[in-house]
Formats: structure tokens, C-alpha cells, sequence
């Protein structure tokens, strides 16, 4: 195995604790244009996915700008109040910077929900690159937006690693030809995905638990 230099991380739900801001962003959605919540396990399910394409598979009835536009006016309205770090990335992205490890963010939110949840804990220092939904034409499993953060680092995809929280970021990274790891508290991956055909190279429970999986 060559020697891994490269770190690509997911945002949402794998740096970023943005479950509860999701849910009810897609709880609200759901009132607006049904008249009712749904099941969360159901929302859990999209977790990955780019907003667009999701909307149009869940609500398939109403306009997708629409019903997006309904999204995203409560999830940008309540983002910052929302969202935390998960405990121990903060440290954990400080000792990769201090190894001289390439470090990325492949995500499939928009630009500046990123840079917000990013600037509130002062996360950005820790990324050479920075790749959202917005620079991508095909999307997570798609290996395109890994692809392109490699190109911008000059990485491998055999010295590169991409830490996530969903099937999407797991296919993502091996369809790229770059090693997986799932983060244990993932709420979209089941015990059948973690053990089947296209599982996770890694999965680990807590943040500094990379450190050791780098160091082979």
C-alpha cells in the first residue's frame, strides 16, 4: 500500500454535526407541501445526496425550485444556531496540518453554507481545497468531485484517503480509486453496507482514530 499523504474529508455529518438542522429542515419541507412530518430513518437515507436531486425523488409532485426553495429558506435561517462540531475533528485536523498531510473537503452542500459552518469554529486554515456541489457536474458516488480535489492537490489517488459518513462517500472514494473510511457515527450506512461488496476500508469510532490508520 503506498503511503498515504492525502486527507479528503465529507462535511456534513462527518466534520460537522448538521443532522438536526437537516431533519428539520426536511421536517418543515415536508408540513409546507404534505401536511406531515415523515419517518426520520427516511431522511436519513438521503443523507449524502446533492439537495436537487433528492428533492426531485422525494417530492416528485412539486416544482423542484419550489419545494428547495422552501429547504433552504429554514435551513439557512437556523444553520449556525444549528450545527456543531463533531467532538475530537477539530484536533484531529490540526495534527494532520501539523504533519504535513494535503488536506480536502469534498462536499456536496453548497458553497456558502460550507464557508459559514466552516467559519464558526475557524476550519478553513486547515483546507488546501475546498469542493462543493458547485464545482462538481456529476456528484458523489460519481468519483468526479474526489477527482477534482486530487487534480488541485497534486495527490494519487493510492496516497489518498476520503472519510465520510454515507454510501455516497464511500463509493465516491473507490470509484476514484482512493481508500474509504466510514466514521462510526454515520446514520445512513447499515451493518449490510459496512460488511458488503462495497464496504469501507476503515471505520472508525473516534476522530483520532485516522491518526493510526495513516501511519499503517
Amino acid at each position: 500500500m503506498a503511503k498515504i499523504n492525502t486527507v479528503l474529508f465529507d462535511f456534513d455529518g462527518t466534520i460537522m454535526d448538521t443532522n438536526t438542522v437537516i431533519l428539520q429542515s426536511w421536517q418543515h419541507t415536508f408540513l409546507t407541501f404534505e401536511g406531515r412530518k415523515r419517518p426520520e430513518e427516511e431522511i436519513y437515507s438521503t443523507f449524502g445526496e446533492p439537495l436537487y436531486i433528492t428533492m426531485e425523488k422525494v417530492l416528485p409532485d412539486i416544482p423542484v425550485e419550489e419545494a428547495t426553495s422552501v429547504y433552504r429558506s429554514y435551513h439557512y435561517d437556523n444553520f449556525t444556531d444549528l450545527i456543531n462540531v463533531f467532538p475530537g475533528m477539530l484536533e484531529l485536523l490540526e495534527k494532520l496540518k501539523n504533519s504535513g498531510y494535503k488536506i480536502g473537503l469534498v462536499t456536496s452542500r453548497l458553497a456558502n453554507t460550507t464557508k459559514i459552518g466552516l467559519e464558526k469554529y475557524e476550519m478553513e486554515q486547515y483546507f488546501d481545497t475546498i469542493v462543493t456541489c458547485e464545482d462538481c457536474t456529476k456528484f458523489k458516488p460519481d468519483p468526479e468531485p474526489v477527482n477534482i480535489a486530487l487534480e488541485r492537490l497534486g495527490s494519487m489517488p493510492e496516497e489518498s484517503v476520503m472519510i465520510g459518513d454515507s454510501m455516497f462517500d464511500i463509493l465516491c472514494a473507490k470509484n476514484a480509486g482512493a481508500k474509504a473510511v466510514l466514521v462510526g457515527w454515520a446514520l445512513a450506512v447499515s451493518e449490510e453496507e459496512k460488511n458488503g461488496d462495497n464496504s469501507p476500508d476503515h471505520i472508525i469510532n473516534n476522530p483520532e482514530d485516522l491518526l493510526d490508520i495513516l501511519k499503517g
